[in-house]
C-alpha cells in the first residue's frame, strides 16, 4: 500500500489522470505541487479546485518549477519529458506515471486486468467490465477511457480491468497485470515515438514483469505482439482465427473447453469486433468465469459510442460515427467491419505520422467517395489521388457549419444501400476538444440533415 507521508510530490499535468493523482498522493499523506502549461484561466474546474485542497498549483509556467526539491514525480499521460527531469532523473528522482502511482496504491488483493493495443481498447476493456458484472463481481473499469484509477483505490472492488495507452506504459516500476492483453499494434502516435518499434516496445512494458501465475493475451500468429509478451514469462492465451479462443464466421469458439457463442446470439457486431470479444474471452477465463456468464453478457453488449456507432439512415444512406477512429490502423478496421458494400468516408484532423496507404487500399474496394476536413485534409486527398471522388471542406467559422457541410457533401457522394462512416484517421484537436466532441458534433449535423430531408 502506498504511503507518502512527508514526502512532497510534483503531478505534472492537470487533465483527468494528473488531477486525479494529486488527489490521491494528498490522500495518502504528500505535499503536492501541480503544474500544468495552460493558464490559470484556461484550467478545468477540477485542476482549479486542487488548490482549495492544499495543493501548490503552478499554471502557465515551464515543469521545471516543480520538480525541484521533491522526492517523487508523477508524470500524466504522454506528458513529454525535458532536460531538467532527465537530468534530476539521471541523479536518482524517482520519475512514475499515474497508472503506476494508483496500482502501487491498489490493496495487494486486487488483480488487475490490463488491455492494450492501438484499436479496440476502451470496447474490450468495458465488455470484460461487463462480463465480471453479470458474474457478480465487483469490477473497477477505466484507465485510458473513462475514470482514473487513481480516485477509486479505496473502494470495494474485486478487480481493477485497466485500459492502457503506451503512454501509461512508460514509467513503471511494479505493474504487474495478472492479466495482460495486447490486441495489435499498428502505426501510431509517431509524431511522439521515434520509431514503429519504440512504440510497440512502450506497449509491450506490460507485459516485462508477469511471472508464469499471470496470462498474456495476444492475437494468433502475431509476431510483434508475440515478441513483446516474451518480455515476460506469462503463459500465453491466443485469440482470433486459428487462436486457443477461435473466431470463425459464424462462431467464436474456445478451444480449450468447447464452448461455442455463435455470432447471431451476440449484441455486438462487426468482424472486427469478434476478435474483441474473443480476447474478452480468453482474459475473463483466467479468473474462472463461467461460460454461462459470458454468453448472457455477449446478449446484452452493444458496444460504446463514438465507435463505428450507427447514427441514423437518411434516404437508404446509413451514418456510422467512428469518432474514436484516431488512427489509420483503426478507420481500416471500420470499413472493413462495416457490412455495406459501399462507403463514403469522412476523414481528416491532425495528423499523427505514418501512411494513409492501408486507408487508400481499402478505399479502392469498398470506397464510394471521400470527404476531407481539417489540417490533414489535404495530404490525405493527395494520397487518396484519383482512386475515387473527393471533397474538400473549409475551415467554417463555426464547428457546426463546417460539419453540416461535411455531413451534406457525404450524403450527395453516397448512393442508396451504401454508408456514410466518420472515421477520421486522425486526432480531433485541430477543430475539437476530443473526439467524443468531434463525434457528437457529427451526430448532431446528421439529425440536421434528417430533419431537412425529411421535412414535409
Amino acid at each position: 500500500m502506498l504511503d507518502l507521508t512527508g514526502k512532497h510530490v510534483a503531478v505534472l499535468g492537470l487533465g483527468l489522470s494528473g488531477c486525479a493523482a494529486a488527489r490521491l498522493c494528498l490522500a495518502r499523506g504528500a505535499g503536492v505541487t501541480a503544474v500544468d502549461a495552460k493558464p490559470w484561466d484556461a484550467l478545468s474546474d477540477d485542476a482549479r479546485k486542487l488548490k482549495d485542497n492544499g495543493v501548490r498549483v503552478l499554471a502557465g509556467v515551464h515543469p521545471a518549477a516543480a520538480i525541484e526539491h521533491v522526492d517523487l514525480v508523477v508524470t500524466s499521460p504522454g506528458f513529454p519529458s525535458f532536460p531538467e527531469l532527465d537530468a534530476a532523473m539521471a541523479a536518482g528522482l524517482r520519475v512514475i506515471g499515474e497508472v503506476e502511482l494508483s496500482v502501487q496504491a491498489l490493496p495487494p488483493r486486487v488483480p488487475v486486468v490490463a488491455v492494450g493495443g492501438t484499436n479496440g481498447k476502451s470496447t474490450t476493456t468495458a465488455l470484460i467490465g461487463a462480463i465480471f458484472e453479470q458474474h457478480g463481481t465487483r469490477a473497477f473499469v477505466g484507465g485510458n477511457f473513462g475514470e482514473p484509477l487513481s480516485d477509486y483505490v479505496d473502494d470495494a472492488f474485486d478487480i481493477a480491468v485497466l485500459e492502457v495507452s503506451s503512454f501509461q506504459m512508460e514509467r513503471l516500476e511494479t505493474f504487474k497485470p495478472k492479466v495482460s492483453i495486447l490486441l495489435n499494434v499498428t502505426p501510431d502516435h509517431l509524431d511522439r515515438y521515434p520509431s514503429f518499434e519504440d512504440y510497440a516496445h512502450a506497449k509491450g512494458n506490460a507485459f516485462v514483469r508477469q511471472t508464469k501465475e499471470d496470462v498474456a493475451v495476444i492475437p494468433f500468429r502475431d509476431d510483434i505482439c508475440w515478441h513483446e509478451a516474451r518480455r515476460g514469462d506469462a503463459a500465453v492465451r491466443t485469440f482470433g482465427p486459428g487462436g486457443d479462443v477461435d473466431v470463425t464466421p459464424k462462431a467464436i469458439i474456445e478451444r480449450t473447453y468447447g464452448h461455442v457463442y455463435t455470432r447471431s446470439e451476440i449484441a455486438l457486431v462487426g468482424s472486427h469486433n469478434a476478435t474483441n470479444i474473443a480476447a474478452a474471452i480468453a482474459a475473463v477465463r483466467a479468473f474462472g468465469i463461467p461460460a454461462q456468464s459470458i454468453r448472457d453478457a455477449l446478449a446484452k453488449f452493444s458496444g460504446l459510442p463514438h465507435r463505428t456507432a450507427y447514427v441514423d439512415e437518411i434516404n437508404g444512406v446509413r451514418f456510422y460515427d467512428d469518432s474514436k477512429g484516431t488512427n489509420v490502423g483503426a478507420s481500416v478496421t471500420a470499413l472493413r467491419g462495416l457490412p455495406e458494400s459501399n462507403v463514403v468516408l469522412l476523414a481528416g484532423g491532425r495528423e499523427k505520422g505514418g501512411s494513409y496507404d492501408p486507408l487508400v487500399s481499402v478505399l479502392r474496394s469498398k470506397g464510394r467517395g471521400v470527404v476531407v476536413l481539417g489540417e490533414a485534409a489535404e495530404t490525405i486527398a493527395n494520397a487518396v489521388g484519383s482512386a475515387l471522388p473527393v471533397r474538400r471542406i473549409a475551415t467554417a467559422p463555426s464547428l457546426e457549419t463546417t460539419m453540416d457541410a461535411a455531413v451534406r457533401a457525404a450524403f450527395e457522394l453516397a448512393q442508396p444501400g451504401d454508408a456514410v462512416l466518420l472515421s477520421p484517421a486522425c486526432s480531433s484537436l485541430d477543430m475539437f476538444r476530443d473526439y467524443k466532441h468531434r463525434g457528437d458534433e457529427f451526430v448532431a449535423a446528421v439529425n440536421r440533415l434528417s430533419q431537412g430531408v425529411k421535412a414535409p
